[in-house]
């Protein structure tokens, strides 16, 4: 059984949470990869930034639903999803447009339950921690070619 180790990236490319948006968007494109770990100076995962993060910053704000009651407006909405929206969209480093406590998986994970979590979640991208240290990547891709056995 294959396992996130045979099919992980071990090169992993990887951005702090200090690192400019600008940058970030050029890494992700030249490097044509869908998402990227975000370490901490200790090499700790803090988040992951991916495309999406990134388009995030192009899309509409959408204004919470209110409605009045007692002469008073309340939101339908958490307003701390509205701060996020906000800050993603306002994002001028890695740290305010990436995912915070992503999900990830070690390099003993079998790959059906990575497989799992990349289609139940909406995951292109995985990152491989052993040790609290960021040790690979997996992409969509990384399990696309083990049907091909292209490697």
């Amino acid at each position: 059984m294959l396992k996130a180790k045979d099919i992980m990236t071990p090169s992993v490319i990887t951005f702090t949470p200090e690192t400019p948006i600008s940058q970030a968007a050029k890494t992700l494109l030249e490097k044509h990869i869908n998402g990227c770990p975000v370490v901490d100076a200790s090499g700790a995962l803090v988040g992951i930034l991916c495309q999406s993060d990134l388009v995030a910053q192009q899309k509409k704000l959408s204004l919470p639903t209110v409605f009045t009651l007692l002469d008073g407006l309340v939101p339908m909405t958490s307003m701390t999803d509205l701060d996020r929206e906000m800050q993603k969209i306002a994002a001028i480093t890695v740290s305010q447009a990436m995912s915070q406590d992503p999900e990830y998986v070690d390099s003993e994970t079998p790959i059906e339950d990575i497989a799992t979590l990349m289609v139940e979640r909406g995951f292109h991208t995985l990152p491989v921690v052993d040790g609290g240290k960021v040790t690979g990547v997996i992409g969509m891709e990384d399990v696309l070619r083990t049907l091909t056995s292209q490697k």
